[in-house]
């Protein structure tokens, strides 16, 4: 049975930090492959800050260097919220000869007990924790624990960054760049 890694997020904009994160845990769990399900609406945020088409493009330009990631949209495609239930249920039935690894970081492992039928979420998908500046990663559910090294970055800071026009070399990937000023998002 093939592994896959699902690294879910809004990724706007998608920096090296979830790059790094998708390739750490590959390596580290043995997966064929990481698929970013970028959501629709997160169910525990406010609104992303540009288009659900504008996040899949970014999101493309920034893993399409590394033939072990893909890029899935079913959340997108289902607008609206998504659930991580609702999103694991439905690539189970359509992909039955593959083991699904959900991959999150310390800060959504604190908030696991918030999340949507948590319990049975659990029942059916292994879940790999990674560690992240200012939380733990202390929880009574069943985490597989990756180290990797920490980067303390975020979209929201990388926001704020491009509205002040600071640098985000070396950051976001070049491609990621390029595509933000073309398209005059976050305020450049």
């Amino acid at each position: 049975m093939e592994r896959i890694g699902i690294l879910g997020g809004t990724f706007d904009p998608p920096h090296l930090g979830h790059l790094l994160v998708a390739e750490e845990v590959r390596l580290a769990m043995g997966l064929k492959e990481v698929w970013f399900i970028p959501t629709y609406t997160p169910p525990h945020k406010n609104a992303a800050k540009t288009t659900a088409s504008e996040r899949i493009k970014m999101l493309q330009l920034a893993t399409n260097s590394n033939p072990f990631f893909k890029v899935n949209t079913i959340e997108i495609e289902r607008t609206g919220k998504s659930y991580t239930l609702d999103t694991m249920e439905i690539l189970k039935e359509q992909y039955p000869d593959k083991e699904f690894y959900f991959i999150i970081g310390a800060d959504m492992v604190e908030y696991l007990p918030n999340w949507y039928k948590v319990d049975e979420l659990f029942s059916i998908i292994n879940f790999i924790g990674v560690k992240r500046s200012g939380y733990e990663l202390n929880t009574r559910y069943p985490i597989t624990e990756v180290d990797i090294p920490m980067i303390d970055i975020s979209s929201t800071m990388l926001r704020k960054w491009l509205r002040s026009k600071r640098s985000v070399n070396y950051i976001i990937p070049d491609p990621v760049v390029s595509y933000i000023k073309e398209n005059h998002l976050y305020g450049n």
